[in-house]
């Protein structure tokens, strides 16, 4: 069972990390919205979500 799991894994991660590419594109045109409208609400929301998937992707890379 512990084999098919690890089998199973790397295409999960290949799919998570194809999502999170995604949600960081939003992410930052998001952040520019925020930047051009000067509204730092959305911007400081923008920088913790995209600080968030940074980390995530790491975790992942590694």
């Amino acid at each position: 069972m512990k084999q098919v799991i690890k089998a199973a894994q790397p295409g999960e991660i290949k799919n998570r990390i194809g999502v999170i590419q995604l949600e960081l594109d939003y992410e930052l045109a998001t952040l520019f919205e925020a930047m051009e409208e000067n509204n730092e609400d959305q911007k400081s929301a923008s920088k913790q979500r995209l600080e968030k998937l940074r980390r995530e992707w790491l975790k992942l890379q590694a």
